[in-house]
């Protein structure tokens, strides 16, 4: 009976008085609690105002722009070539031997100046018997003409018949178609002589003799002895260089553009110039790393409201660091330079401050 009164007593409820100690294992729990609670409320406060506190991803934005496919390894500074933009060599229409040359290199020249001259005896020669076909012809006109006349008023008369004035009818235009053809014949030994004059087509400046006193000019120079050319010449005011602009440079070229053009006969001087002619045909390009595969498709990205937007574009080839964009783009149009994997549709992101 006393064993049974002992195990009920270790049942009885602790009303120990207020201020008394409490175990140091329950004081401990609670502040435990009451930590991993405050952490639990930050954490959910944090996850509450993410979006609020976070400016996303930042991108830097690219433009798409017009460019060239020109030489892909050339720099905006390569060198070029300066060229004349009136240049000539100076050929004869006839063949013959060259007998006379006027003119150096270097020497200026105006137009219609003669500058060489080939043998011309024989088509003087020509020239003259044409000359004195005409004049027969016009001598023979004369009597023809004075013939007529007299068959005409013996025809009135009935002095003669109608048959000797249609003789001398004929006779006469006759005559009158020689002379014609003689004219025709005289104008072309004038110009087959003409032909033997080698003549400026324009002011300008002799770069190179390419015939000697002697050697035989044909239009062709269908012979190994012969020379097509008589002398190269260049209008020195249409001066202008041809240089090669890389794809990485070249949407900072435009028409109109002042530059500066340093030789390397004068390094130390430096000529004014401008952009004149921008020979290309412009595609549209962005960067190589503005595209990304989403899908299985080729896509740019673009800002929207500090979003990232999705754009399906076609793409072409590859002009060094960019590539051409046939459609999904127009020009002006920005995107993201550079896609990686964190920038998906609907990504928060924002743009790089230079």
């Amino acid at each position: 009976m006393a064993t049974k009164d002992a195990d009920l007593a270790g049942l009885r409820i602790n009303r120990a008085p207020q201020g008394a100690k409490v175990p140091r294992g329950s004081r401990s729990s609670g502040k435990i609690i009451g930590w991993l609670v405050a952490l639990a409320l930050i954490l959910a406060v944090a996850f509450f105002f993410k979006d609020f506190f976070n400016s996303g991803v930042e991108v830097q934005l690219a433009t798409a722009s017009l460019t060239s496919p020109s030489e892909v390894n050339a720099v905006l500074t390569a060198s070029g070539y300066v060229v004349a933009r009136r240049k000539a060599a100076v050929a004869s229409k006839g063949t013959g031997r060259l007998v006379f040359l006027g003119v150096e290199e270097g020497d200026k020249v105006n137009k219609g100046q003669v500058i060489a001259r080939l043998e011309d005896a024989d088509v003087v020669a020509a020239r003259e018997h044409a000359r004195q076909n005409l004049r027969l012809a016009e001598a023979d006109l004369y009597e023809a003409k004075k013939n007529l006349e007299r068959t005409r008023i013996l025809v009135e008369k009935e002095m003669i018949a109608q048959a000797e004035y249609d003789v001398a009818e004929a006779r006469y235009k006759r005559v009158v178609a020689t002379i014609e053809a003689a004219k025709f014949a005289l104008r072309e030994a004038d110009v087959a002589v003409q032909n033997t004059r080698i003549v400026a087509p324009f002011n300008g400046t002799v770069l190179k003799k390419n015939a000697d006193v002697g050697e035989i000019v044909a239009p062709l120079a269908g012979a190994a002895s012969s020379r097509a050319a008589v002398v190269t010449i260049a209008d020195m005011s249409s001066l202008e260089v041809d240089a090669d602009v890389s794809e990485a440079n070249i949407t900072r070229v435009m028409p109109d553009q002042p530059c500066e053009i340093t030789l390397d006969a004068y390094p130390q001087r430096r000529y004014p110039g401008y952009v004149a002619n921008i020979v290309s045909e412009p595609v549209l390009a962005v960067p190589a790393a503005a595209v990304a595969e989403r899908d299985g498709r080729q896509v740019v990205f673009q800002i929207t409201d500090n979003r990232a937007e999705e754009v399906p574009v076609t793409v072409g080839r590859k002009l060094g660091g960019s590539v051409e964009i046939k459609s999904g783009l127009k020009e002006g149009d920005k995107v993201i330079a550079k896609v990686d994997e964190r920038i998906k549709a609907g990504a928060k992101v924002s743009q790089k401050t230079n």
